[in-house]
């Protein structure tokens, strides 16, 4: 058993090189297989088979969720979590590279067990679906699954290596407007047409955007219209999805939709329904005392990661929602050319390829490491804790100070590319 926490770094280096290619075989098993949100019943079978057999104590179904699952070892605190998303893009298939994250947490929790198996404490892997479309961690965190865990810890491939995740805040809501048929040339003084007040609703939304604050905005589309040319539509209803740069922000942007709506309605003689159409994703809060210790970590291994470009916004993601209540890192690895984008046929074959079973076993090792360094170093866990209850507005991501980069050394990759559209 190692004994210092360079010798459990050494070990657990030398564990995730031995499993390197049974995490490949795993990831290319996903890859080969997508499986859409809160349907990914053979990847999760797939997972929770090789944890069971590992020894991992397997709870299937969590928080009412067919595909979601905990595998713990240990008992108790301190206690991190390894989260993995296995679910992929209908038509695109793994064109996020989902499957490389489970692969990574399922590597990192096999390797953390085996190195610190009877280490007082626990390992958590969460299996956690639909991050792409239904939000299976907003489900997880609101049914407790979080609420004992000291460190969440996952990584994201991408096309850049940024030390922390710029996600923002997001929601769709579903807006509705009821009117009154009529024939458009028999009585049109007759009618109230819905379609008129959900298009005028749209040139209210344009206008708005013009004074929005940074990495906030609404995008819309038309779900219905009407029936017939020849009928005054009695009823309209169109789809927003809303994003900002905190979730305060996206709170406030949510109560000007509302306004707008109504506005329009009162003025259209029309009726306005206005309603929440999908789970709230939180903004992003890193953890920069955890995402320096797995940059300095993954440097080792050749990688450095670097801030994010200010400014940037790269989309969303559910692990806001787990952020917010423990201290979580999400960085971003490259697995192709900072050119290329994710969410797209190429970036699905970049997911398999070469480059991503280096960084997978890279990401692995890191995840590991850091994962026991929460469990080992309680001055960690303590500086970790107290940053993620400082208000956001001291933390230097919100401060808008220049950020340093979190590893010295290593021969990394840096790149701006697209944004990542969750």
């Amino acid at each position: 058993m190692a004994h210092t926490l360079d010798d459990v770094h050494t070990t657990l280096n030398t564990e995730v090189a031995r499993r390197a290619d049974e995490l490949w075989d795993v990831a290319l098993r996903l890859h080969a297989d997508p499986e859409y949100a809160f349907a990914e019943h053979r990847s999760a079978a797939l997972l929770t088979g090789v944890l069971e057999r590992e020894g991992f104590a397997v709870e299937r179904g969590v928080a009412g969720l067919p595909t979601a699952f905990t595998a713990r070892s240990g008992h108790g605190r301190p206690a991190v979590a390894l989260l993995l998303e296995y679910d992929a893009l209908p038509g695109l298939g793994h064109a996020c590279g989902h499957n490389l994250i489970a692969a990574a947490g399922l590597g990192a929790a096999l390797a953390v067990r085996t190195v610190l198996g009877g280490t007082p404490g626990s390992v958590l892997a969460v299996g956690s679906p639909a991050e792409e479309g239904g939000g299976g961690k907003v489900l997880e965190a609101e049914a407790g699954v979080f609420d004992d865990v000291d460190a969440a810890l996952m990584f994201h491939p991408g096309v850049y290596d940024w030390v922390r995740a710029p996600l923002t805040a997001q929601v769709q809501y579903r807006v509705g407007f009821h009117g009154r048929a009529a024939h458009p040339t028999g009585n049109p003084t007759e009618g109230i047409d819905a379609l008129a007040a959900l298009i005028e609703l749209f040139n209210v939304v344009h206008g708005l955007g013009r004074r929005l604050p940074q990495a906030s905005h609404i995008q819309g589309i038309v779900t219905q219209g009407g029936t017939a040319t020849n009928i005054v539509p009695e009823y309209a209803e169109g789809r927003f999805g809303l994003r900002a740069a905190t979730t305060a922000e996206l709170e406030d942007l949510v109560e000007q939709l509302r306004t707008c709506a109504e506005g329009v309605a009162l003025a259209t003689g029309t009726r306005a329904e206005i309603e929440r159409a999908t789970v709230r994703y939180e903004h992003f809060r890193d953890s920069d005392v955890l995402s320096e210790r797995f940059a300095g970590h993954l440097a080792r291994a050749g990688i450095t990661l670097t801030p994010p470009l200010p400014g940037v916004h790269l989309g969303s993601s559910d692990i806001g929602n787990v952020s917010s209540r423990v201290p979580a890192i999400h960085p971003f690895v490259a697995i192709m050319g900072a050119d290329g984008s994710d969410h797209t046929p190429e970036f699905a074959r970049a997911a398999a390829s070469d480059r991503a079973r280096t960084v997978l076993t890279a990401v692995t090792g890191a995840l590991a490491r850091t994962a026991a360094d929460v469990l080992l170093d309680a001055d960690l866990r303590v500086r970790a804790w107290a940053r993620h209850r400082e208000p956001e507005a001291l933390q230097p991501s919100r401060r808008g100070l220049p950020e340093t980069s979190a590893a010295p050394g290593g021969a990394g990759r840096t790149g701006t590319g697209k944004g990542q559209p969750w």
